[in-house]
């Protein structure tokens, strides 16, 4: 079966537009800091969303219904909005990756980091997930913080990132702020409680970048 295509739109870059090809939008964004960009299945979406205001369309969650039943979201429950919700984005793996932080009830970004040329998933789960435990801690705030990475919950937990992506000249950047990430979680103490978001139950974190 041919992969369906795809049209790039790129808001913020070294060029704006639509692009029919990844590796064309690519390099729009490549070591553009704050690149704003997203994949629409056909060329109208894209030129329609080209000419509107990105927001609306980055990180916005689609109509969300739970397969789950009834007792199985009573069980679960409903998330605790006094919280911050962290994640990542990978386009490709390895791939351009970045990672962000938001207030879990408003969805306002409170940080973010990238892209970065060469990256995992779990890296930037990683990441985002120490960010988030020193940013709460910077502010003396006693909020929970979410994240839908059992893996990146278990690297801060044994205080290590356990990626198996070769170190090299083009991540050299993102390899530091690992190294950063790592030194912190070893000298520093925090109260804050971690939580895994539940996704089948609530839909996409609300830290989503809404790319999918």
């Amino acid at each position: 079966m041919s992969k369906k295509k795809k049209y790039y739109v790129v808001w913020k870059g070294h060029n704006t537009g639509v692009f029919e090809k990844w590796n064309d939008c690519k390099a729009q964004i490549k070591d553009y800091q704050g690149a704003i960009y997203k994949s629409f299945e056909t060329f109208d979406a894209a030129k329609k969303a080209l000419n509107g205001n990105y927001k609306d369309y980055i990180g916005k969650s689609k109509s969300f219904k739970s397969d789950l039943s009834e007792a199985q979201l009573k069980k679960i429950g409903q998330p605790n909005y006094n919280s911050i919700s962290v994640d990542a984005a990978s386009s490709g793996n390895p791939g351009i990756m970045e990672y962000r932080g938001v207030d879990t009830k408003t969805k306002k970004q409170l940080f973010i980091q990238g892209p970065f040329p060469e990256g995992t998933n779990n890296i930037g789960e990683f990441l985002a997930l120490v960010h988030g435990l020193a940013f709460l801690k910077n502010n003396n705030s006693q909020r929970i913080l979410y994240t839908d990475s059992k893996i990146a919950m278990s690297w801060v937990k044994k205080k290590t990132c356990n990626t198996k992506l070769p170190r090299n000249a083009k991540n050299k950047a993102l390899f530091e702020l690992v190294d950063r990430a790592v030194n912190w979680l070893k000298t520093n103490t925090y109260s804050t409680t971690i939580v895994k978001w539940e996704t089948k139950a609530w839909g996409e974190i609300p830290a989503d970048f809404g790319r999918k």
